[in-house]
């Protein structure tokens, strides 16, 4: 029976108990308020749900994951970041771009980014724990990911692409600058062919907790996120 987390203790079930099918369901209820989001997060459990559902936590086994120095670069890509007229911020549009992954996913199919949870990663990022890369053209928004970031770890979230390889051009620029910063690893969350061709990879639950144990600790370097404007 999937256990049920009451609204005002924060406390979650060994990501051991989670479910085979659907892969990595641990429970259902608690809320989204930047304790438990916190706490989640520092434990490898992330919120995922459908509208209408209760909030699911999840921790999925296998985890995929983006070592920042497995970035894979190919060369159409490469060429995109040299000479397609981008322009690359931190931080700089936060509610922007996940207002946009909102609408992204929407359009194509229905998203779990409700107004719930994009007011409780608003908080984060007032907080200065959620973070968002924006790749801009001619001063237009067009592409970005946000996450949060805790010690040397990076949780992704959600990315947008209005034009071609914009999202991709965001996830690049996060992974050298987090390698630059000496940070563990980028927290995929779930395995994608779009992730995988970026140089993600699956490991398992046990190893990416151990990473977190050795990571969520530490401290973030103070200049990590620079504000420039675009």
């Amino acid at each position: 029976m999937l256990p049920w987390l009451p609204p005002h203790l924060v406390a979650f079930p060994p990501v051991s108990h989670a479910l085979d099918e659907p892969d990595g369901l641990l429970a259902a209820g608690g809320a989204l308020t930047s304790e438990w989001l916190l706490s989640a997060y520092r434990r490898g459990i992330f919120p995922w749900y459908a509208e209408g559902q209760p909030i699911l936590w999840w921790s999925p086994d296998p985890r995929m994951v983006l070592f920042p120095e497995e970035i894979r670069v190919r060369r159409s890509l490469a060429k995109r970041l040299r000479n397609g007229g981008f322009a690359v911020t931190f931080d700089h549009a936060f509610e922007r771009v996940i207002t946009a992954c909102a609408e992204t996913r929407a359009d194509a199919e229905g998203t779990w980014i409700d107004d719930a949870m994009r007011q409780a990663y608003l908080e984060l990022h007032r907080l200065g724990h959620a973070h968002s890369v924006e790749v801009w053209r001619a001063q237009t928004l067009v592409g970005g990911l946000y996450g949060l970031s805790i010690g040397r770890i990076f949780f992704g979230e959600s990315m947008f692409s209005h034009v071609p390889d914009a999202s991709k051009v965001a996830l690049v620029h996060l992974a050298r600058r987090l390698r630059l910063h000496d940070f563990a690893l980028i927290d995929c969350q779930m395995h994608t062919p779009h992730l995988a061709s970026m140089g993600a990879r699956d490991i398992a639950r046990e190893t990416f907790i151990d990473y977190l144990e050795g990571n969520v600790n530490l401290p973030n370097p103070a200049d990590l996120w620079p504000t420039e404007p675009p």
